[in-house]
């Protein structure tokens, strides 16, 4: 991310996306446990046994695998984009900029309302066109935070219209500026500027004092 750019808001996909994958590998793992003991007591055939127990350790594998890549694919919401990342050692990355973001749809079945999970499809202006985020935690949460971000950056437009005709001025009025830093400060608390970002156009501001 850039050095202004500040996360606003991280989920992951619901928990019961990677439940049925944990399960199915848990239960493959038990079978072939299960008949690595049947067949060491039912078959004189050396080293079967212990071939089978060894074959065990491809679906804890898996396991451990699906774990982790449930846990580092994240969905980002930051003061300019929108991020999906996705992998464990090698890293993926789909992002879209709030400002191209043309409207978010959310999906919940009744189920999805009780566990508080949902798809969220975000339709934007980019080449992408669309992005679907299947079963994400938290989804009203995420939607709402990615609008009040979206809606953010159109009120840092207004300021820095308006700041940029009061600035214009060869004698500003000494009253502009306060009020122009108290609208900045509000857009500093709500995540929509950095501090740094704060105190640089402050700082501009009462040069002009």
């Amino acid at each position: 991310m850039s050095d202004k750019e500040k996360i606003a808001l991280k989920e992951r996909q619901h928990w019961l996306a990677i439940v049925p994958r944990v399960v199915l590998w848990g239960v493959v793992s038990l079978l072939i446990f299960l008949t690595a003991g049947a067949v060491a007591v039912a078959t004189p055939v050396d080293g079967l046994a212990l071939v089978l127990l060894l074959v065990i350790v491809y679906p804890l594998w898996r396991i451990i695998v699906d774990l982790l890549n449930w846990w580092n694919e994240q969905y980002v919401i930051t003061n300019r984009r929108v991020i999906q990342l996705e992998g464990t050692i090698n890293k993926h990355s789909i992002d879209s900029s709030l400002e191209k973001v043309n409207d978010v749809v959310l999906v919940q079945s009744a189920m999805g309302r009780m566990l508080n999970y949902g798809d969220v499809q975000i339709l934007t202006a980019s080449e992408i066109g669309a992005n679907l985020f299947q079963r994400i935690a938290h989804p009203v949460r995420f939607k709402t935070e990615m609008l009040n971000q979206k809606e953010g950056l159109s009120q840092l437009d207004i300021f820095e219209g308006k700041a940029g005709r009061v600035l214009s001025e060869e004698a500003p009025s000494r009253g502009d500026i306060p009020e122009l830093i108290a609208e900045l400060d509000e857009l500093r608390k709500k995540g929509i500027i950095t501090d740094e970002e704060f105190r640089e156009k402050k700082k501009d501001l009462l040069e002009r004092l």
